[in-house]
């Protein structure tokens, strides 16, 4: 379930639902150091007991990983039926209600029970997928979450097929070494669920997009041709999908909507873009199930279980065959069922495997709060047990204030000793937990930290030089990299243009020059785009930050990396392209988990 910025705020606690937010309280001594004694691995990422409870279970639900039943998407009648307008559901006279909008219930026969899959194992020998040092991934970087495709089962066969008819080809085949091949079952054809709402009007989408679509890729598959056939009709309607996707979701399951914020207006944004990565990966299994094993280890924090994909992929189906008019036949249905099917397993696979090594989500104190401009802070916070991550790589954050919202934000050190983490925080309007953050959290206050993520982190095997280029508070993570380079005492040049938009927003420069001063392969240059440049000494340059990079090119051997806005981030890619840096060697934070990190 597509669900990157949410979860439930009480999940996995004793307090929250009663106003007494339990969760946040911050952990005694005691129950820290017996947290941290039973951590298995410091460098693993995952949870442990039922629905991520993250402590009091004394190293319970650790001992082993519970089977997954793995139940079978039921697609909501057939094409034809979902023509027509359906009628209200008679209820016997004793059982109706005086009003006829109550709400649908789930229905625990809409979904045929598999024999239970059980997660995998990773062989004797061979090093554990849950946490190792991230390599450049297939995008700038992986939708964090936050572009968030899920479901799980084996698809039916329609009305009319034979029952003894062999499965489908599966739209890809995941490695063997990620995800254990599922023989598919048919479940019997069920009466139509469909909502007894009036069919809205879509767009009629040209038929050039269609066709297009289906004649992108020559070579693909016929699952992935018929796949992107469906996306490229509903993309001028695609927030009517999604919003009447969430909209039946919540009528007939509407236990789910805790799961979600009370906005969701960039929920729905996330799950269409999460729709087209699926699509435009279709047929890469590599690509695609590391993309979902990432999700599906993140979703763990939002309270996702295994017997929510279901009900997700019957929504979702629906959604789809009601816009796609043009597209949709019993042979899309069919393509979609096996293409869900096999993401919402490697999601549930690697959610079970994260929950025996880590947990769902970590508590931290806040211990620092330095407010270094009025809208801009350093938060310094010790989590509840060690926290594994790579200097470069992003957490998600929950505050007391919002529940069920979730941010990025990048570590702004090294991992320390101590175990502290910091971040950089710039409050922006109407961001709930930036303001939250800057202006509300103190020293005693607890947050929740999700696992970390990304892959901007240092290729320690090489000597090759390093231009890093940071934008207001993205200056963060480029000082994280460079304290971890000086930690592995590998002399390489690192070259460092650090923009703000005047000097006074040059909020760290005083710690970006100390660390120039420590160590010689370190240059440090400070862009400023308006007004006097005292603050960043005598190399301080005045214009905008991909010019700068511009005018001390070229940089032919270096490794660039790249933090800072939206827009910071696409000119500063073509400017790092154009003084000689293959795009290959290019790091920074996807775009898209940027825009939601404003908040």
């Amino acid at each position: 379930m597509d669900a990157p910025t949410t979860t439930s705020a009480d999940n996995g606690s004793s307090g929250g639902s009663s106003g007494d937010w339990g969760w946040f309280t911050p952990p005694s001594k005691k129950s820290s150091e017996t947290q941290r004694d039973q951590q298995q691995s410091p460098d693993d990422q995952g949870g442990p007991g039922d629905r991520g409870a993250a402590d009091g279970q004394e190293g319970q639900g650790r001992e082993r990983i519970p089977s997954r039943p793995v139940n079978p998407i039921r697609p909501v009648g057939t094409a034809a039926e979902r023509e027509r307008v359906p009628e209200p559901r008679q209820e016997p006279q004793s059982r109706q209600a005086p009003q006829q909008s109550q709400q649908a219930q789930p229905s625990q026969e809409a979904w045929t029970p598999q024999e239970p899959l059980p997660p995998r194992k990773t062989p004797q020998g061979q090093e554990s997928p849950l946490y190792r040092e991230p390599r450049p991934s297939w995008e700038p970087e992986p939708v964090h979450e936050s572009v968030h495709s899920t479901g799980v089962g084996s698809g039916p066969t329609p009305a009319a097929a034979p029952a003894a008819e062999p499965a489908p080809r599966p739209f890809f085949t995941p490695p063997e070494h990620q995800v254990e091949r599922q023989a598919e079952r048919r479940s019997e054809p069920q009466a139509d669920r469909e909502a007894a709402v009036r069919r809205p009007v879509a767009q009629e989408p040209t038929l050039g997009a269609v066709e297009a679509a289906a004649s992108a890729a020559p070579s693909a598959s016929p699952d992935a041709l018929l796949i992107r056939q469906t996306m490229a009709e509903i993309e001028p309607v695609a927030d009517k999908v999604t919003s009447y996707f969430y909209a039946l979701l919540f009528v007939r399951y509407p236990d789910l909507r805790a799961l979600f914020p009370a906005s969701m207006d960039t929920q729905r944004d996330r799950l269409f873009k999460a729709l087209l990565t699926a699509a435009k990966h279709v047929d890469d299994a590599d690509i695609l199930t590391e993309y979902l094993t990432h999700l599906g280890r993140g979703h763990r924090k939002y309270g996702t279980l295994p017997d929510h994909y279901p009900a997700v992929g019957e929504c979702l189906l629906s959604a789809l065959s009601r816009y796609a008019t043009s597209s949709w036949s019993q042979e899309t249905e069919d393509a979609w069922v096996r293409a869900y099917t096999a993401i919402s397993q490697i999601m549930i696979d690697a959610a079970a495997e994260n929950e025996a090594v880590a947990p769902a989500w970590w508590q931290a104190e806040v211990v620092s709060h330095e407010l270094r401009t009025p809208d801009i802070a350093v938060v310094t916070v010790r989590p509840d047990q060690p926290y594994p991550f790579l200097a470069g790589q992003y957490t998600s954050l929950e505050t007391p204030w919002w529940p069920r919202v979730w941010r990025h934000y990048s570590f702004a050190s090294a991992p320390r000793s101590d175990g502290l983490l910091s971040f950089h925080v710039k409050a922006v309007p109407a961001g709930w937990v930036s303001n939250a953050m800057v202006h509300r959290a103190r020293p005693g206050d607890v947050i929740r930290l999700g696992a970390p993520g990304g892959s901007m982190t240092v290729d320690h095997t090489t000597r090759t030089g390093m231009l890093c280029v940071g934008g207001g508070t993205g200056i963060a993570p480029i000082k994280a990299l460079i304290e971890d380079v000086a930690q592995h005492g590998v002399r390489r040049p690192v070259d460092v243009f650090y923009g703000a938009r005047s000097d006074h927003d040059l909020y760290d420069i005083d710690t970006m020059l100390r660390l120039e001063q420590e160590h010689p392969w370190l240059q440090v240059r400070p862009v400023v785009a308006n007004g006097p440049t005292g603050r960043g000494g005598a190399s301080t340059v005045t214009g905008q930050l991909p010019d700068a990079v511009r005018k001390y090119g070229p940089f032919p051997e270096y490794d660039a990396y790249l933090s800072g806005p939206p827009g910071m981030i696409r000119r500063g890619v073509d400017a790092l392209v154009g003084v000689g840096i293959p795009s290959g060697r290019i790091r920074h934070d996807s775009i898209e988990e940027l825009v939601s990190t404003g908040d």
